[in-house]
């Protein structure tokens, strides 16, 4: 575990060198959360529970979405397009002879950058918002605190979605049409754009139960208060269930993958 933890370590270093990305992604984050707030206003002012928000959750949901852009990596910016990029150019070989997991490793270096993104570009747009408008944080230091595990849980769930997308260059030439159809479904379902609450009927009954919920509505949920304790247990057990299944189909093809590799580019 130690190997992983050091990788981990690695990969918060490894953003945390980005200065001026991280610099650049705080002022977009920051712009573009007081662009959506705004339309949440208009939009709330003409039906003032919504999805079952009041207006103060949804301005919540808001500036925690855009805290928690860049850890889920829900518009691209995480590990798959390099490991891709090493199944292409058969460079993936290298890391099949390390002493290390394949899944475990890049898992590891996922959750290191997730945590300097939270830290880095996910702080700042989240106090900007909580200095303009009322929102609905906790006060209470264990809201928070299982916060943070389904933020990591949520993580998880979208590092074993985009795995499973990368390992399919195995098997593609170009990986450029299922990463924008990834990109896609991770936006619209997670529910970046809008609360999955407000997906009507039937519509929204199954996003709800889809894995992407997992990655951005439920951690938003769990810090509003949305759930009681069982409502909580239940959210995170979702999470975790998600993840385990995403992983463990992961690890599937991963196995199916490697026992016949083909190199691309060399």
């Amino acid at each position: 575990m130690r190997l992983y933890a050091a990788v981990a370590v690695s990969g918060f270093r490894r953003y945390a060198t980005y200065r001026a990305a991280t610099a650049a992604g705080v002022f977009t984050n920051t712009v573009f959360g007081f662009i959506i707030a705004a339309t949440f206003i208009a939009l709330w002012d003409e039906r003032p529970h919504l999805g079952g928000y009041d207006q103060s959750q949804a301005l919540t949901f808001v500036w925690i979405s855009q805290a928690l852009l860049a850890v889920a990596a829900l518009m691209g910016g995480g590990f798959e397009e390099e490991l891709q990029e090493r199944i292409r150019t058969g460079d993936i070989a290298v890391d099949l002879y390390r002493p290390a997991d394949l899944q475990l490793w890049w898992l590891a270096g996922e959750l290191g950058r997730a945590a300097f993104q939270l830290l880095g570009r996910g702080a700042v747009p989240l106090a900007a918002g909580a200095l303009v408008f009322d929102l609905s944080l906790p006060a209470d230091p264990l809201r928070w605190l299982v916060f943070l595990l389904s933020v990591v849980l949520g993580v998880t769930v979208g590092f074993a979605l985009r795995f499973l997308v990368a390992l399919s260059s195995f098997w593609l030439l170009d990986g450029a049409g299922i990463n924008v159809i990834s990109g896609v479904s991770s936006v619209f379902f997670s529910g970046m754009l809008l609360p999955l609450t407000v997906f009507p009927g039937a519509c929204g009954e199954v996003v709800r139960t889809l894995p992407w919920a997992a990655m951005l509505q439920v951690p938003v949920d769990v810090l509003i208060g949305r759930q009681d304790v069982p409502g909580l247990a239940a959210a995170l057990a979702f999470q975790a269930g998600w993840a385990a299944l995403l992983l463990g189909a992961g690890r599937a093809l991963q196995s199916l993958a490697t026992r016949k590799v083909v190199i691309q580019g060399g």
